[in-house]
């Protein structure tokens, strides 16, 4: 055997020695260091609707699952597309209190389709479009209809109708709020699932304005003020906002036939 074999295999054991005592050593600091995972948190994970939506505070289902089981002031009410149902099996699994969580429903607040204040020819994302003037919409408070609502939403709950509009789909929103962060325009608001009549409009400019670039546009006239016998409606910045703690639906709805148009609506 030549000197330079002799070499070669000398490194090749002393290589080979070095990294198995190196193995025994992640080995056993593996065995002392080990974070014992409480099978509750499995149990939770297995229960919540997996939408990774981030509603909780948590980055996805997991981290909340984790933080719910380890950490006492971590609430098991948290999962809002869970709602009351899951609220109580997380709290059965972690031995906390559930409280009850009012259900809500994410809604466009824009119907318009106001005309073009310039032909954008860029990317199709609202935040781009956003960025360039506020978007392409005579109205600075419209929806630009690109669909980061929909690209965003876990549960496929949004679609863009014929008329170019982000429509939502009630009966599959969880109300997560996605939708709502991912709009730059914040025209999609979170509801209570009892709320019977909405304001679909967000334009905040005065009257005069709107009525030049929006036919369906609210123009904060008042008349719905007025009508309303319970003070649940009021005017801020020219704009018609209902308090959903005082709206309580009347049987003929007063407020929607007196809009002069139609930003008032029944929420379907």
């Amino acid at each position: 055997m030549d000197y330079q074999t002799i070499i070669i295999i000398n490194i090749i054991l002393t290589l080979g020695i070095i990294g198995f005592i190196l193995g025994l050593g992640l080995a056993y600091a593996e065995l002392k260091f080990r974070i014992k995972l409480d099978p509750r948190v499995h149990e939770v994970e297995e229960v919540l609707p997996k939408g990774q939506c981030g509603a909780c505070g948590f980055a996805g289902c997991a981290a909340y699952a984790e933080a719910v089981v380890t950490n006492p002031d971590v609430s098991p009410n948290l999962c809002i597309p869970g709602k009351t149902e899951v609220a109580r099996l997380v709290a059965e699994i972690t031995g906390k209190e559930v409280k009850e969580i009012e259900g809500v429903k994410a809604y466009i607040l824009c119907y318009g389709m106001p005309e073009k204040a310039y032909i954008y020819d860029g990317i199709v994302d609202c935040e781009a479009a956003n960025l360039l003037f506020g978007g392409d919409r005579a109205c600075q408070y419209a929806c630009l209809g690109m669909g980061n609502c929909v690209r965003v939403c876990p549960f496929g709950a949004i679609a863009i109708s014929e008329r170019g509009l982000p429509v939502v789909k009630t009966e599959v929103c969880t109300g997560c709020g996605q939708c709502v962060r991912a709009c730059p325009k914040g025209i999609i608001e979170l509801i209570p699932e009892t709320a019977k009549v909405k304001v679909r409009c967000k334009s905040r400019d005065k009257g005069p304005v709107v009525k030049k670039i929006c036919s369906v546009g609210c123009i904060g006239c008042g008349i719905c003020v007025k009508e309303c016998p319970y003070e649940a409606i009021k005017v801020e910045n020219f704009l018609a906002v209902i308090d959903y703690t005082k709206c309580i639906t009347c049987i003929d709805y007063k407020c929607l036939p007196k809009c002069p148009t139609s930003a008032i609506v029944t929420v379907v």
